[in-house]
């Protein structure tokens, strides 16, 4: 077989080559043999086991056409991916096949439009910044901490004056459309903190000024609901909350754990700083791919975008169907339909491919490579996984042509790598973020947005 490879068009964002193949009569020869192997399964022959007739005699009764038709079929695919890997060619779709010639005689030759994925160049990669939640606890945040412990321990007062916001009031409510009741709207002492907005939009304003002993009526349209219906409210009893007095002495009598005001604000900046510093390692990763797809300033290959967005509906629908929940429930309970639901993930997907694109640049641009060292190490990773050997991913990897992808994979996460160690970090006023705080002791996850173009079933095992 004989291959050649041309560019025929080359654009921002979308790259097309040709591959012209020739494979002579001799070398497909062999694969009209595998053809007439094949026929004779299908063709019932006097004096011949099924699939047993020797090519002479398939011949003979059915000519050479049907053979070599079912070799195109066959043997095309084959060698269009001995050529693909041999120009080292990186498709994103499958390619246009025409065969120009051998249909009937000869040496067969065909050329093959192959979408190849594009390469793109990506200023401004090196001066990433990222806006992350503040990774500590503030004054604001240990206040309002201690205020809640506060409010857990709160007495409610009776208070002989009119009603303001914040205040605990006791409700005879009953609400009505056409004098018919309304279903949730009909209850007597009822306990209500004014300000909440459970109600209606409106409820909680009618009720500021009024005293205990009155009764009020008013027309609103209930939460949750289009049309208005009537209110008749009773104010039995008006409360306001009051907080104990924070003290070393209350800490001990009420926070076992703690004797003074020193030690629980302490344990509460601790557990809020952790809190806050887990959210923005969450956030780190997804915001730091979300500036570099900002960079892209191509559109994506359709092709890539299609591919992504399908294997992101087919994971969802098999989440769903794992936890017994239909598509068409999960839109419903939601609110969505169909089109909003792929609209949602087609977004994610276009964000996926510009960030694989991204990574890929950041790659070529800071001559990344992959060291047998590293394959090695993945293998191991894999295989943990996957419990098998190490030696058992790299044959199944070796064996399904998957080698370039899975050490295209690793070369982005290397990209990565350099992107977290690079980026500028800040809070949301501005201040560095201590990069240390959010990587040291942490594995971030390399696989976000971009994990769907290396997905290798290996003997039954998938190591996504």
């Amino acid at each position: 077989m004989k291959s050649t490879l041309e560019n025929i068009e080359e654009s921002p964002g979308k790259r097309l080559v040709k591959l012209s193949l020739i494979v002579d009569e001799t070398e497909f020869d062999h694969d009209i043999d595998r053809a007439f192997k094949k026929l004779a399964g299908e063709v019932r022959l006097p004096g011949f086991r099924a699939g047993k007739a020797p090519r002479k005699v398939l011949e003979a009764r059915i000519g050479l056409a049907p053979a070599r038709e079912q070799a195109l079929r066959d043997a095309i695919p084959n060698y269009l991916a001995s050529a693909v890997r041999e120009h080292d060619i990186d498709l994103i779709a499958t390619p246009k096949v025409e065969i120009t010639g051998g249909e009937e005689t000869g040496p067969v030759a065909f050329d093959a439009t192959c979408e190849v994925r594009p390469e793109i160049k990506l200023p401004g990669y090196g001066g990433l910044r990222v806006e992350l939640p503040v990774p500590t606890a503030t004054e604001e945040d240990i206040d309002q901490a201690l205020q809640e412990e506060l409010r857990r321990h709160a007495s409610l007062v009776d208070v002989d004056r009119p009603i303001q916001s914040g205040d605990q009031v006791t409700l005879n409510l009953s609400g009505a459309r056409d004098g018919e009741p309304v279903a949730g709207l009909n209850t007597e002492d009822w306990l209500y903190e004014v300000g909440k907005g459970w109600v209606a939009p409106g409820f909680d304003g009618e009720l500021l000024g009024a005293s205990a002993g009155a009764d009020l009526s008013f027309t609103l349209t209930p939460n949750g609901t289009s049309e208005a219906a009537d209110f008749q409210v009773g104010v039995v009893k008006v409360q306001e909350t009051v907080l104990p007095e924070l003290t070393d002495e209350w800490v001990d009598e009420n926070i076992g754990e703690f004797a003074t005001v020193a030690e629980l604000t302490v344990s509460l900046t601790e557990r809020i700083s952790t809190t806050k510093l887990n959210q923005a390692r969450n956030q780190f990763i997804d915001r730091l791919t979300s500036s570099l797809a900002e960079l892209v300033d191509v559109e994506p290959p359709e092709s890539m975008v299609s591919g992504d967005l399908q294997a992101r509906i087919q994971n969802t629908v098999q989440q769903f169907q794992s936890q017994g929940i239909s598509l068409d429930q999960w839109l419903a309970a939601t609110g969505q339909n169909v089109n909003s639901f792929i609209e949602m993930l087609k977004v994610q997907s276009t964000k996926a491919v510009k960030v694989d694109l991204a990574l890929r640049a950041v790659a070529a641009a800071e001559a990344i490579e992959v060291a047998d060292h590293d394959l090695d190490v993945e293998y191991e990773r894999i295989a943990m996984q996957a419990r098998q050997k190490p030696a058992q991913v790299r044959r199944a990897y070796e064996s399904n042509d998957a080698v370039t992808d899975l050490k295209a994979q690793i070369r982005k996460t290397k990209a990565l790598d350099w992107l977290v160690e690079h980026a500028e970090l800040v809070d949301t006023e501005g201040n560095p973020v201590d990069r240390q705080l959010l990587t040291g002791d942490h594995d971030h996850d390399h696989d976000h947005d971009h994990d769907h173009d290396h997905d290798h079933d290996h003997e039954g095992h998938d190591h996504d």
